[in-house]
């Protein structure tokens, strides 16, 4: 088939194709924002089932593992005859003490190996906050001994789990956060560019109020006013809804926008002329026309939501122990004796950067691909 003939394809193809098909058909052309969906993807699907994920129960405290560090995981097991097979495993670790100062020294005993199954049977923990099960991605064989593939804090807890169980929290804020945003941005921008006049002034004025407000002293103002013994679940909410409350603003001003154009177009003033209710307006005409610019702002925001809570936990104001989030991690390498002991605590440093970097891709990605007929 001749490339004149493909190119006619392809055109005719375009012609009849809607809004998502081209935006969806943009987007894939992107390569790093289909890489950043795929991690995005990834990570939400750890923050849903964290206990899957996880090799250790994440609250677990070990005294004889303090700052145990990362162990080495190996994939590639040598038989007796000389041959090799495929099984994951980690040497033991051996405790000794340094003579002068007493310092616990772990060691690898090269002669003891721990075999990992993959699907295996761990602690228990709750999927999905349904049901019971003890049902691992990763889990060692026949021994209850814990695994510390990113090491341990300084009460014997295990980083990785730790990570793990983190996301569940780090993520869920960023989402519900932009949710809440989402919801305030589009009813009050809506309102004040699809009526006018005074109640788009006042809405101005609003906008503008909040957009003036220094947002990290707000966030710590706030958070701080928080009483230290509410519930974790009280907290969490109430950290959530502090963000969301700094982070409409900016997303009001571009739908509100948005809708002074387009209440004077044709389609719009079709639908009025046809009887449609205001309703029907603004959320079957008006809204979808400009969805995909919402997406690539909410995907875009949510990374900020994220730094934001990781700032507020690691500042001591946003969420408290017991509760776990990568920002509440990092808060044990806040000292010089943490750094210089496990420099592996800062591995939910590198959560956070995996996961900001990933949404950003897919949030460029989006919004290069929300007008598809510019390309």
């Amino acid at each position: 088939m001749s490339e004149a003939v493909l190119g006619q394809a392809e055109n005719k193809q375009l012609a009849v194709a809607s809004q998502w098909q081209l935006v969806w058909w943009a987007f894939k052309r992107h390569h790093l924002a289909m890489v950043g969906l795929y991690i995005t993807a990834f990570l939400y699907l750890i923050a849903l089932a964290p206990g899957f994920f996880a090799t250790n129960n994440p609250s677990a405290q070990n005294g004889r593992a303090a700052y145990h560090p990362p162990q080495s995981l190996h994939f590639i097991d040598t038989l007796a005859d000389g041959g090799w097979t495929f099984k994951p495993y980690i040497h033991a670790s051996v405790l000794k003490r340094d003579p002068q100062t007493l310092a616990a020294i772990f060691t690898e005993d090269t002669s003891k190996k721990i075999y990992l199954q993959f699907l295996g049977s761990g602690y228990e923990y709750e999927l999905f906050g349904l049901f019971k099960t003890r049902l691992h991605l990763l889990a060692a064989e026949n021994t209850t001994q814990p695994i510390f593939i990113f090491g341990a804090d300084r009460l014997g807890r295990c980083v990785y789990s730790r990570i793990i169980q983190g996301a569940q929290i780090s993520l869920s804020v960023g989402l519900v956060g932009v949710l809440l945003s989402l919801t305030l941005g589009i009813l009050i921008g809506g309102v004040s560019g699809y009526y006018g006049g005074r109640i788009d002034f006042v809405a101005q004025r609003a906008i503008e109020f909040v957009l003036a407000l220094p947002t990290i002293p707000i966030w710590l103002a706030l958070a701080a006013a928080l009483p230290h013994d509410w519930p974790a679940v009280l907290n969490y909410f109430m950290i959530t809804l502090i963000l969301s409350l700094t982070g409409w603003a900016q997303l009001a001003r571009v739908v509100r926008g948005r809708f002074l154009s387009l209440r004077t177009e044709e389609f719009v003033m079709a639908a009025r002329l046809d009887g449609a209710s205001e309703g029907r307006i603004i959320f079957r005409h008006m809204l979808p026309s400009f969805a995909s610019h919402i997406i690539a702002s909410i995907t875009l925001a949510i990374p900020a939501m994220i730094l934001a809570e990781t700032s507020l936990s690691f500042l001591g104001l946003g969420l408290q122990p017991p509760s776990i989030s990568w920002g509440v991690l990092l808060r044990e390498a806040q000292n010089i004796r943490s750094i210089a002991t496990a420099p592996w605590l800062f591995i939910p440093g590198g959560a956070v950067v995996l996961a900001v970097v990933a949404l950003n891709f897919l949030g460029d990605g989006l919004r290069d691909a929300a007008d598809p007929y510019n390309k």
